[in-house]
């Protein structure tokens, strides 16, 4: 597996390697310390009948599922930023050929690494990796809610321009 020239951004410098399995517990604890933040200001602001409905058993375990279910999926590429060897952050990248289009699916930097130009260089390399298989856009996705603000800003910063959408939930 290729590894890509370390990165230097700040105080840190890391790489961006392919996911390897040895890191899926690394993996699912960076992703839950990095979402904790983001459901608890959701939790605030959110109508608790949505929150009840999309996390049953709680966000965690609904969170630990997902991410292993991206882990396993096909037409999903992981790929994880290393500092010293400790796995700072990952990105979850899908093409979409039909739409021309690359999906970042997902992207989480550990709490202690965040706005040290983690997710920036994540995001960089997914963009390069989407623009080298010939595809013309990339889109990433966020929440609307005061816990995603953090995201929404380093989308906006990176580049990426906001398309209007509106989701609507109704308790029966």
């Amino acid at each position: 597996m290729e590894y890509i020239d370390p990165v230097e951004e700040l105080d840190m410098t890391f790489e961006i390697r392919p996911f390897d399995e040895r890191y899926t517990e690394e993996l699912l604890d960076l992703s839950l310390q990095a979402w904790a933040p983001v459901f608890e200001a959701m939790a605030k602001t959110n109508d608790e009948f949505v929150l009840d409905a999309f996390y049953p058993n709680g966000w965690e375990v609904r969170q630990v599922a997902d991410i292993k279910a991206l882990l396993k999926d096909a037409t999903c590429d992981v790929w994880t930023a290393h500092a010293n060897d400790s796995l700072v952050g990952f990105v979850g990248l899908q093409a979409h050929p039909e739409d021309m289009m690359g999906e970042i699916h997902i992207v989480a930097v550990a709490p202690e690494h965040q706005r040290r130009g983690v997710a920036t260089a994540l995001m960089s390399f997914a963009t390069d990796e989407f623009r080298r298989a010939g595809l013309k856009m990339v889109m990433v996705e966020t929440g609307g809610d005061p816990g995603h603000e953090a995201s929404r800003a380093a989308y906006e910063s990176f580049g990426f321009r906001r398309w209007p959408v509106a989701r609507y939930f109704k308790e029966l």
